[in-house]
């Protein structure tokens, strides 16, 4: 009797030292979250006015609605797009707005009709998204998906209009825009349901937060849309982070020669690294790049990939490619009001131009396999990252890209 009373009362000892230690994981065996259908406050960089340094602020985020996730971003990483929002000279200025897309973090709560993700999934918010329904989405051609395709000058959540976003700045509440639907500077987000992609829950969301835009992008531009056949020539123009990852893409599919292109010097010391064969600095040729990069290839390159958004380096690349079977891939985005020209004979000489969004994989469906290439060993992300700041110095990152130091800065948005 003593034995069977002890028994019980270690079960119960037990029981409740589970409860009282690891709330939880009880919470997300049963996908349930403390904060579901709550409005929680935390801290964001928000952006008040065109160029200014961000302000970290407290601000409230509403719960997600209808196919819509809330995340814990975890780190979030600076893309160039998001300067280029920030120093607002492209579409009319939109402010106070929350930047931020490249990155990576954990589901807190899920809308009504979400039933791909739980609480507690390890994932990446996406500036595109991939609907499932639409022509787009059910074809193997394309990844622009009618729903959810990126559309830099929404403010606001599709489902309804409204910002899931807020902060007492003043007397009153006022509400803050969402940016490319994703609003990565900010503790905790709002995301529609299809611009949310679950990943392996064994990668480390500091690296995996890079996927999200730039180096899936580059990668992609030679994988899936340049294509080339092993031992192919590429030149690269522009080796920001997206051109580097375009050139990790030449490695990985097996081209012979990567030629990048940059008239920065300090980009060389990247080469190595990346597997560039050869680095080109126009300033240094008296001869047009083009010029050049047919004499070095006996004839033009097999592939170029255009990362600068300049047209007149596209129009460089152009001419630099072999002809025959010569293909350009315009990554960078030109400014609205940009023309592009040339030669019509180089389209009947066999010369292709075309472009490039995301690298044209599909978000849900696609974008696994760049995880599995790195959980593989077949992808490198830790020579991408250069910096590392808390949020609080979020500022810093903004410094390093303007300055040109660096590839991608990591930042933690827990601190």
């Amino acid at each position: 009797m003593h034995s069977l009373q002890k028994q019980r009362r270690n079960f119960f000892h037990n029981a409740i030292k589970i409860i009282t230690s690891s709330p939880s994981s009880l919470l997300a065996s049963n996908n349930i979250s403390s904060t579901a259908g709550k409005v929680i406050s935390c801290k964001a960089a928000v952006a008040w006015e065109a160029g200014k340094p961000l302000v970290i602020e407290d601000v409230e985020v509403a719960p997600p609605q209808a196919k819509e996730v809330r995340i814990n971003i975890k780190y979030s990483s600076l893309c160039h797009t998001d300067l280029y929002f920030w120093e607002s000279k492209c579409l009319p200025p939109s402010f106070p707005r929350i930047l931020g897309h490249e990155a990576s973090g954990v589901v807190e709560s899920v809308g009504d009709g979400v039933s791909d993700l739980k609480p507690g999934d390890h994932v990446l918010p996406l500036f595109t998204g991939e609907c499932g329904e639409c022509r787009h989405c059910k074809s193997e051609e394309s990844n622009m998906c009618e729903v959810l395709r990126i559309n830099p000058s929404s403010e606001v959540m599709i489902s309804d209009g409204k910002s899931r976003f807020s902060t007492m700045k003043g007397k009153n509440p006022r509400n803050i825009s969402h940016f490319l639907g994703t609003s990565t500077f900010s503790q905790y987000t709002v995301v529609h349901s299809g611009s949310v992609v679950k990943i392996n829950p064994t990668l480390p969301l500091d690296k995996a937060c890079l996927l999200s835009c730039g180096i899936s992008t580059g990668i992609g531009s030679v994988l899936n849309v340049a294509k080339p056949k092993k031992g192919a020539s590429i030149a690269i123009f522009g080796l920001g982070a997206v051109g580097l990852a375009a050139a990790e893409g030449a490695r990985i599919g097996g081209a012979s020669r990567i030629i990048g292109i940059d008239m920065n010097p300090n980009k060389i010391k990247y080469a190595k690294n990346f597997g560039l064969t050869d680095f080109i600095n126009p300033e240094e040729h008296e001869k047009p790049v083009h010029e050049v990069l047919k004499e070095m290839t006996n004839g033009g390159v097999d592939r170029c990939i255009e990362c600068t958004g300049n047209i007149n380096v596209l129009m460089s690349a152009m001419e630099a490619l072999h002809d025959g079977w010569g293909v350009v891939v315009l990554v960078g985005v030109p400014s609205s009001d940009a023309v592009f020209k040339t030669n019509p004979f180089n389209f009947l000489n066999g010369k292709t131009i075309t472009g490039t969004s995301f690298g044209n994989y599909k978000p849900k469906t696609g974008l696994p396999t760049l995880v599995d290439m790195f959980m593989n060993n077949k992808l490198e992300l830790d020579k991408f990252i250069t910096h590392r700041v808390p949020l609080s110095e979020i500022n810093k990152a903004f410094d390093y890209m303007i300055k040109g130091e660096g590839l991608r800065t990591i930042i933690d948005m827990k601190n």
